[in-house]
């Protein structure tokens, strides 16, 4: 890459950063593997730097490449869980502040990966639903039916923590 090339890619990657980190960790939920995520597509842009140049749109081009990456990354398969019967360790006491974060962060894990990537683009980064469309590659009516699918089931999710609340609630 000729150096005035790579200062023009080191000023978008700087200014583009903390969203990039902020998208890959709403994306995955693992603060380390948002890193790894947000280098994963820098280094794919800083392969791709010409093309990136020539495209009209470079913010969605980097969205698309960070949100490939990620399905990527969920198809290796040294990431998948192995469940155990007890938790390693206590959970720590959290504010309810932290504690709402985490269970939507909890909600937002349970989402097929299409629909997740969906709600962030739509409701975190604040697309509208042609550009959520451009963004994945795919029709408007599939961005509608899966923000439509994504909320009906972080509705039920988020309802059932309350009516087991109010199962174990003591009545007399």
């Amino acid at each position: 890459m000729r150096q005035a090339d790579e200062a023009e890619f080191r000023e978008f990657v700087t200014a583009r950063l903390p969203i990039l980190r902020k998208s890959a960790f709403l994306l995955c939920g693992d603060r380390y593997l948002a890193d790894d995520l947000a280098a994963t597509t820098i280094l794919k842009l800083y392969r791709n730097w010409r093309q990136l140049q020539r495209s009209e749109r470079p913010d969605a081009y980097l969205r698309r490449v960070l949100i490939n990456t990620w399905l990527d990354e969920l198809r290796r398969p040294w990431r998948r869980e192995q469940p155990t019967a007890e938790l390693p360790e206590p959970a720590a006491h959290l504010d309810p502040e932290q504690a709402d974060r985490v269970t939507l962060l909890a909600m937002l894990a349970q989402l097929p990966p299409r629909r997740r990537a969906v709600i962030v683009l739509r409701y975190y980064e604040g697309h509208d639903i042609e550009e959520t469309a451009r963004i994945l590659g795919v029709a408007t009516g599939t961005v509608k039916a899966h923000t439509h699918h994504a909320l009906a089931q972080l509705r039920v999710l988020f309802e059932e923590p309350a009516q087991q609340a109010g199962k174990n609630t003591w009545r007399n």
